[in-house]
């Protein structure tokens, strides 16, 4: 799949996650085979005047494309402001967030409220792609509730626009995570425009994956929730081979977290993702809750270490770390940016 000129090894695609999709993470999903990566969501604002929040999410690394990162906002001047900003950044391509339904961005008319003043989201579009020579990607919902649904209309506008790709959450706003996806709306839009359409919602598997493609005509799949503990669903098996490799690749999270990230940061993060790629298999809920007991990644360490296998077992986490190596230097001369 291209989206602009932008060439991907193939069509999956991680979403953007707040607090979840940075560059640990991506990292991560890149190795296991996702095509290309998404940053979590930054204000523009909050990037035009480079607070301290933001210049963290900023971080990347040439392992990292190609990668997209994801501007939301509802003032098209500080919309192109952020875009003149990110293009002197070593990455692939800008995303316009008009999918986010959490009310604090929403409030703000930016997200998924767009989605109800579409001539305020075009002069946003407009003003991003006028002020950036990299490919710019749109994320839409459905609409804004269940007597709303513009998907085909937005989707259309946003080629015209200049976009060149546009994401479908197959929900509207209104609906948050509940409820089932509407692949129905995912081919409408797939037929309307000529521009590659990626289709999101409810993939967590390498089933959903098929289902997606086949029901909707997409051109790619964007998975999200379903990567968490699992970023092997990029891969063909779509698991973990073995409870070995399930810890070998935690273990290489946490540490690409101590490179990347402050050390509070990490902790907190690799709590999280611990209690996620343990999730399945038995005491994983005794196990979540010790999590919280650790209070240095080196305490986190030991309990997956007597979690996974009774005892420390350093040559996991080196395999892991050389398969994530050797797949990323396999991606980084695939994938043409």
């Amino acid at each position: 799949m291209n989206i602009g000129d932008i060439s991907l090894a193939n069509n999956l695609v991680l979403a953007p996650l707040a607090g979840i999709t940075d560059l640990p993470f991506r990292l991560i999903a890149r190795a296991c085979g996702a095509g290309l990566v998404y940053s979590e969501m930054i204000s523009a604002k909050g990037l035009v005047y480079m607070n301290h929040s933001t210049r963290a999410i900023l971080s990347t690394v040439a392992e990292d494309r190609p990668v997209a990162f994801q501007l939301f906002g509802s003032d098209p001047v500080f919309m192109a402001e952020a875009a003149k900003i990110l293009d002197g950044l070593e990455i692939d391509i800008i995303d316009i967030n008009m999918g986010c339904p959490v009310r604090k961005v929403v409030k703000r008319g930016a997200g998924s409220a767009l989605l109800k003043d579409l001539l305020l989201a075009e002069k946003i579009i407009r003003a991003v792609v006028m002020n950036t020579r990299l490919p710019v990607t749109v994320k839409i919902r459905s609409g804004w509730d269940a007597n709303s649904i513009v998907a085909v209309e937005a989707a259309g506008m946003a080629e015209s626009a200049g976009a060149a790709s546009v994401i479908v959450h197959g929900r509207t706003s209104r609906q948050m995570f509940a409820g089932t996806v509407d692949l129905h709306v995912i081919r409408q839009v797939k037929e309307a425009v000529s521009i590659p359409v990626i289709g999101n919602g409810d993939v967590t598997s390498p089933g959903d994956i098929e289902h997606m493609m086949s029901e909707t005509g997409c051109d790619g799949v964007m998975i999200g929730r379903g990567s968490l503990g699992n970023p092997w669903i990029f891969s063909p098996a779509g698991g973990p081979e073995s409870v070995e490799e399930r810890q070998g690749f935690l273990l290489q999270h946490i540490c690409l977290m101590e490179r990347f990230l402050a050390p509070r940061e990490a902790l907190f993060k690799a709590r999280k993702h611990a209690g996620w790629y343990a999730k399945g298999l038995r005491g994983c809920s005794g196990f979540r809750k010790r999590l919280y007991d650790a209070h240095s990644l080196q305490d986190l360490k030991n309990l997956i270490y007597d979690f996974f296998t009774g005892e420390v077992h350093e040559s996991v986490a080196g395999y892991a770390g050389r398969r994530i190596h050797a797949s990323l230097e396999s991606q980084e001369s695939t994938a043409v940016s």
